[in-house]
């Protein structure tokens, strides 16, 4: 496919505007957004998109569990389509970009096409993928992994959120369920743009992350029982405390995580001690140890020694441990094709870029399994996502989305 020349570029200031008034739409309570998934915001949002690729030309698709796909006709009907996109839902206090910016980045390429008049031979869908966050119905990216043969659809309508209700019930209730299948389109490539949910390209004053890896990650629920006892009373070489047993393989999660620096990362975010009280000694603690790296045997071997630094640990201090697999997905690697056209992207547009491995899950991770894939990502300030204070400027979303639209016309075949 010849390449777009350099000076397509989208219209930086309508691509901002869209970001702005999709942000009236569930506001949060400090400038960023609750627009969570299957709410009455959420709907409120999928009816704004909708209208707005109406008004660009697009026919809308809607499959049985959500997921929104504008198309913009090509040339050739056999052609099957380049496709676009990220989701528009929200975590509880989230940001006004994250997964926004790669749903209204994809509608501004087409508004562009339209105004410069460009065909392309394949067609181009921009898609809005359901409850990517699973803040309020786990796990995330759950529509975009039903559409990739990872998860059941039944299993997946019947999650429920914090409140008993189902996925499915709800999805009904705001009135955005469709009839075509989950997963029978097929694809001829896939892109996302995203914020970088980190602190690497406005550090090193990067433009664009050229994403060639996603990284996997396993999540392993410990459960360390001691023995509950009087914290005044019990002498300290008779206490079988259950939290510092944790203290001490946590400080071996560090320990073991840095060993593979600088790309696997480990932590424990969830953490319950038992009976929480004062004057009583923990005796049980739980909590979810969470390794990430792009490569699966690292993921493998920080596992192993973990479990096996907890049970050295536990039997020194006569408490029991167990272990428990509580989730985890193993590491992408995206199209070499598809990396490619969005490296050469950058290079032909003059922004500067680096490669990058996301630390994050994201939709495009799951349609890497059927259809070639990559996703581009932008600075934020600070790193922070998933924050009512997550931030990016104008000039960043513009040079995302400069780079999205190349990608995708490249690959997409611009007609003469």
């Amino acid at each position: 496919m010849a390449a777009p020349g350099e000076n397509l570029r989208i219209n930086g200031d309508r691509l901002w505007d869209s970001l702005m008034e999709m942000a009236k739409i569930g506001p949060g309570v400090a400038g960023g957004n609750n627009r969570q998934t299957l709410t009455d915001a959420d709907a409120e949002g999928r009816a704004l998109f909708k209208e707005w690729c109406e008004a660009a030309g697009c026919t809308m698709g809607l499959d049985q569990l959500g997921n929104m796909f504008a198309r913009r006709e090509g040339t050739d009907p056999d052609a099957l389509p380049v496709y676009v996109g990220s989701h528009l839902d929200t975590q509880p206090t989230g940001g006004k970009y994250d997964g926004v910016l790669g749903v209204l980045g994809g509608l501004e390429i087409l508004r562009t096409l339209n105004d410069l008049g460009i065909k392309t031979r394949h067609p181009i869908v921009v898609t809005n993928w359901t409850n990517e966050e699973g803040t309020r119905f786990a796990p995330a990216m759950l529509a975009s992994g039903v559409f990739a043969g990872v998860h059941e659809q039944d299993w997946a309508e019947a999650r429920e959120d914090a409140e008993g209700k189902r996925f499915g019930d709800e999805l009904d209730r705001i009135g955005w369920r469709g009839e075509e299948a989950v997963g029978a389109r097929k694809m001829h490539a896939f892109f996302e743009l995203h914020i970088e949910q980190g602190p690497i390209l406005e550090a090193e004053g990067k433009d664009i992350g050229v994403v060639t890896h996603g990284q996997g990650l396993s999540w392993t629920q410990v459960t360390i029982t001691g023995k509950e006892s009087h914290t005044g009373s019990t002498p300290m070489p008779m206490r079988r405390n259950a939290g510092l047993a944790m203290a001490r393989v946590l400080e071996k999660v560090e320990e073991i995580a840095l060993s593979h620096a600088p790309d696997a990362v480990g932590a424990a975010g969830h953490i319950d001690i038992y009976p929480n009280s004062r004057n009583v000694i923990p005796g049980k603690a739980v909590f979810t140890v969470d390794f990430r790296s792009p490569e699966l045997p690292v993921i493998e071997d920080m596992v192993t020694r973990m479990k096996e630094a907890a049970q050295a640990i536990c039997a020194d201090m006569g408490c029991e441990v167990e272990f428990e697999k509580a989730g985890g997905f193993d590491p992408v690697e995206f199209d070499p094709g598809c990396v490619k056209a969005v490296r050469d992207a950058a290079e032909r547009l003059g922004y500067s870029h680096r490669d990058l491995v996301s630390g994050a899950g994201h939709d495009a991770c799951w349609i890497n399994r059927v259809a070639p894939t990559a996703m581009v990502m932008c600075p934020c300030v600070d790193g922070l996502s998933h924050n009512e204070a997550e931030e990016i400027s104008k000039d960043w979303a513009t040079a995302g989305a400069d780079v999205l639209m190349h990608a995708v016309v490249e690959t997409a075949g611009i007609v003469d």
